[in-house]
């Protein structure tokens, strides 16, 4: 299995196994990823909570919640390190939700291929909108474009220091 494979394989086993297990405990699995760093290989999960900052104390108990449950399912064939935090000031946007949460505040999004005209496949500007199925970024200087959800790669809150 190539890295890719495995990368992808691995991070959607986890997001389905772990995304219930971290609601129980009255929290939100954000985003995940499965990644090779110089140490070695770390499944980094980032958790949020309702109203409120993620702080040592909600990593730790998401850590010994997952901890656990990642041994006995066993679907990431080698060593690795698990990391909890939060999703940082740069917070990744994933579903819907997260989305509508920080609509009026400015995003960075990557789609998959070029969209709207002129096409791009980046856009940073202001989220204006969020739709059943798209989004709307006004982007300074070009307009607004209207992106779906299935062509979005990867998309997270542009902090303005």
């Amino acid at each position: 299995m190539s890295e890719k494979n495995l990368k992808q394989t691995v991070e959607e086993r986890a997001l389905s196994v772990l995304e219930p297990l971290v609601a129980g405990e009255g929290l939100e699995l954000v985003d995940l990823e499965f990644i090779r760093e110089r140490e070695g290989w770390v499944l980094r999960l980032f958790i949020d909570k309702p109203g409120g900052r993620v702080g040592l104390d909600e990593c730790s108990q998401v850590s010994r919640a997952v901890d656990p449950v990642l041994d006995v399912e066993d679907f990431i064939p080698h060593e690795y390190s698990l990391e909890v935090s939060s999703p940082g000031v740069d917070r990744p946007l994933r579903k819907p939700t997260h989305f509508a949460q920080v609509q009026g505040q400015k995003v960075k999004v990557k789609t998959f291929g070029p969209v709207g005209e002129p096409p791009r496949k980046s856009f940073t500007g202001t989220l204006t909108g969020v739709a059943g199925d798209s989004i709307s970024v006004e982007v300074e200087g070009a307009g607004t474009f209207h992106i779906l959800f299935k062509d979005i790669a990867k998309a997270n809150l542009e902090f303005e220091f």
